[in-house]
C-alpha cells in the first residue's frame, strides 16, 4: 500500500522531527512565523502567478519548507536575512509543501528544505538542505543583478 505523499515525506525525515519540544521557529514572541514581512507565501493557487510569472521581471528564490521539518527552521532566519539584503533585486518566497503538494511534486522536491531560484520562467538553481548563507549568496549572484 502506497503512503500518501505528505505521510511518507514524514517517514522519510522522521529523524528531523522533534515532537517534545516543537519547532524552533524565527518570528515575533510566540506567535510561530515562518516568513517574515518581505517574504510572500505561495501555494499551488498563486504559484503560476506569484512565481512563474514574476521571475519574467525579477528572479524569485522559493524556500520549500514544511513546520515539521527542523532544518527549515533553521534556514528560515538566513531567508529572511536574504530577503531583506536582496530586497527589489530578487522576490523571496516562501512554500509549505505539505499545503501545495502539487507545486512541489510538480519541480521533483524530494528533501526539504530546497531552494529554488526561477529566472524567465524556469528553475535556474537548486540548493537542497540547511546550508551557509555564503552558499546560497554565492548561488544567488549569478542570478542577480
Amino acid at each position: 500500500m502506497k503512503l500518501p505523499v505528505q505521510q511518507e515525506t514524514k517517514l522519510q525525515f522522521h529523524h528531523l522531527i522533534d515532537t517534545e519540544s516543537g519547532p524552533v521557529v524565527a518570528g515575533r514572541g510566540n506567535k510561530k512565523v515562518m516568513a517574515n514581512d518581505s517574504i510572500l507565501t505561495v501555494n499551488d493557487g498563486n504559484f503560476e502567478s506569484e512565481v512563474l510569472t514574476a521571475s519574467k521581471s525579477q528572479p524569485v528564490m522559493v524556500d520549500f519548507w514544511a513546520e515539521w521539518c527542523r532544518p527549515c527552521h533553521m534556514l528560515a532566519p538566513t531567508v529572511a536575512e536574504i530577503a531583506q539584503d536582496y530586497a527589489g533585486k530578487l522576490k523571496v518566497t516562501k512554500l509549505n509543501v505539505d499545503e501545495a503538494m502539487n507545486s512541489a511534486g510538480r519541480f521533483g522536491i524530494r528533501g526539504i528544505p530546497t531552494l529554488l531560484v526561477f529566472k524567465d520562467g524556469q528553475v535556474v538553481e537548486q540548493i537542497v538542505g540547511a546550508v551557509p548563507k555564503d552558499q546560497i549568496i554565492k548561488a544567488l549572484d549569478r542570478h542577480v543583478g
